[in-house]
């Protein structure tokens, strides 16, 4: 499947589900698939045991009704809350459940060495053992809790909360409700083509963003990138565009988000976004031993070896520094603080922006939107821990890493495309590091989950949009005050002021969508994650944001025209949380 196709799939097909629990023995999609529309209106009313208003005149009673004291009014009140909660379920109920496409490797190789098996049983080579996997795959297929207990592991690293897929959310779609795309096979020129991009960004993590093009490494990337047919990042590669996303904005000004440069304060607290970073030169996982330990789950592992100079964001490997222990909704809270306290224009159909006599706070002010990023984020964790576990379970290029290694030491023939084993990126590690193992930039290798959504592209896609619907993202940042555009000087040790080209086009939106990417691109030059991974995560994170958004339009008391934003692949929408 093409990338084309792996887009066309990433489209906003979100329903939601009745909160009924499925029967013993049965998987949850099938289960919901059997429920239908009535039934589940059924289902509510039944937990409450009264007949609901009908939305359309609940929405047109008086609201003066509300604010009286005794038992009738108070009744209407209930009743209006209770058809805003099933108007909003079913509406999400109504939408068209998509189906999930694999891209057929767990069935194509019996040895399973296109799908996730980290922590579990592997031999020698890292081939899983079958009883480990098998043990896996009950446990996912009956979504039954003791059946997870029941997982073989290989060590004592123990599988990142695979259940989170299963439960479920009271705002938003449902995690089953949402589609997110095919990552390529195992045997593909599309993963080897990606793959040659990861091994470039391992072996150029120490490059500072702002000598792209001006040193060797990446002069062979840029180069090399350019020949794949079947590379997806920007192209024509360039210096300027070298290992960054594919959302406006991504390719102006500065590698780095000015979100993730500009000083700001927690309250009392001063910010200067001074990093702590790990110590150049410093790779993991790049020999046999280490590798099948990691893949085993065969801890305890290491500790990064920390540098004693906190700097600016400068380096791959600074990003997944911050990357590798960051609170998931971090990066963007911050956006909203300095966006918030510099007085950064909000969307002109936010209910205050023109009032004459109130201003937000509890609702469309700054603890709202505050306390929304924070609150999408676990939403956007369900929504793409249900595609890692339960449909995909696509492996980890530290995994593809182990195959391509064992391929050209002849200890395997695993039916790998030629372009990575051919690739300039992989002689340079072997002559680097004497293995054709990807370089980690953590002991531990990649985390105890599958691969394919990322978690933090996912909740940069749904945090992202979140900010982008409270602002104005239009506005340029050099139109807001206090702001000014800057990058890390070269030692990372301060900020100079940045001149260059696309100085006056940074917008908003442009720097949250730049933000996003640097985030989830940031767990690339960890080499924990794939360029797809991003790609169609942040999408899936949009998705979720939209639609809690839309569930919220029925709460506002005041009348609301709704959200307006650019969307990750350019287009503006309008109206979103309309309640007019």
């Amino acid at each position: 499947m093409t990338k084309n196709d792996r887009q066309g799939l990433n489209r906003m097909n979100i329903g939601t589900v009745p909160a009924a629990k499925p029967p013993k023995g049965s998987s949850r999609r099938a289960f919901l698939g059997q429920v239908g529309a009535a039934a589940a209106a059924t289902i509510a009313v039944g937990a409450v045991g009264a007949d609901p208003v009908a939305p359309a005149a609940a929405a047109q009673e008086n609201n003066a009704q509300e604010f009286g004291h005794n038992g009738s009014t108070g009744r209407t009140r209930a009743l209006r809350c209770f058809n805003n909660r099933v108007h909003a379920a079913q509406a999400e109920f109504n939408t068209r459940i998509p189906d999930e496409v694999t891209n057929g490797d767990e069935h194509r190789y019996p040895n399973r060495i296109g799908s996730y098996s980290k922590g579990l049983v592997h031999n020698g080579i890292g081939e899983v053992d079958r009883e480990s996997y098998e043990s896996l795959l009950r446990a996912v297929n009956s979504g039954e809790p003791r059946m997870f207990e029941q997982i073989q592991l290989g060590g004592t690293a123990k599988l990142i909360d695979p259940q989170a897929g299963l439960a479920f959310d009271l705002e938003g779609a449902d995690s089953h409700q949402l589609a997110i795309g095919t990552p390529p096979s195992v045997a593909s020129r599309e993963i080897a083509d990606t793959a040659v991009e990861n091994y470039w960004m391992a072996l150029c993590r120490d490059v500072n963003f702002t000598q792209y093009g001006n040193e060797p490494l990446t002069q062979a990337a840029i180069v090399e990138l350019n020949s794949l047919p079947a590379f997806h990042g920007p192209k024509p590669v360039t210096p300027q565009n070298l290992f960054r996303g594919f959302t406006p904005g991504d390719v102006l000004g500065p590698y780095v988000s000015q979100f993730l440069l500009q000083p700001f304060a927690y309250g009392a607290l001063p910010i200067d976004q001074l990093f702590t970073t790990y110590v150049p030169g410093v790779d993991y996982v790049t020999d046999q031993a280490s590798w099948l330990a990691v893949k085993n789950g065969q801890g305890p592992f290491a500790q990064n070896q920390l540098d004693p100079n906190p700097q600016h964001m400068r380096t791959g490997r600074g990003l997944g520094a911050y990357v590798h222990i960051d609170v998931l909704f971090e990066a963007y809270f911050n956006a909203c603080l300095i966006l918030v306290d510099r007085g950064a224009p909000l969307d002109p159909n936010n209910p205050f922006a023109n009032s004459r006599t109130q201003a937000g706070f509890g609702t469309f002010g700054a603890p709202h939107l505050k306390t929304l990023v924070a609150e999408v984020s676990t939403r956007a964790l369900k929504a793409v821990w249900y595609m890692k576990w339960f449909v995909h379970r696509h492996l980890r290029p530290e995994e593809f890493g182990g195959l391509v290694h064992m391929n050209r030491t002849n200890q395997a023939n695993y039916p790998l495309h030629p372009d990575i084993l051919d690739s300039q990126a992989v002689a340079q590690t072997f002559a680097k590091h004497k293995t054709y193992f990807l370089p980690h930039a953590f002991p531990e290798g990649c985390p105890q989950h599958p691969s394919y959504g990322a978690g933090h592209a996912t909740v940069a896609g749904a945090c992202s949009t979140i900010v982008k619907a409270w602002f104005d993202d239009t506005v340029p940042l050099t139109s807001i005050p206090g702001i000014t555009i800057s990058q890390a000087s070269e030692d990372g040790f301060s900020l100079v002021p940045y001149n260059g080209a696309g100085h006056d086009q940074l917008t908003i939106g442009g720097e949250i969508n730049k933000i996003a990417a640097n985030i989830s691109i940031g767990r690339n030059h960890a080499a924990v994650h794939w360029r797809y991974d991003y790609v169609d995560s942040v999408v899936l994170g949009e998705a979720v944001a939209i639609s809690m958004l839309r569930d919220m339009a029925g709460c506002w008391n005041q009348p609301f025209e709704g959200f307006s934003f650019t969307k990750f692949d350019g287009t503006r929408v309008t109206g979103v949380g309309k309640n007019t």
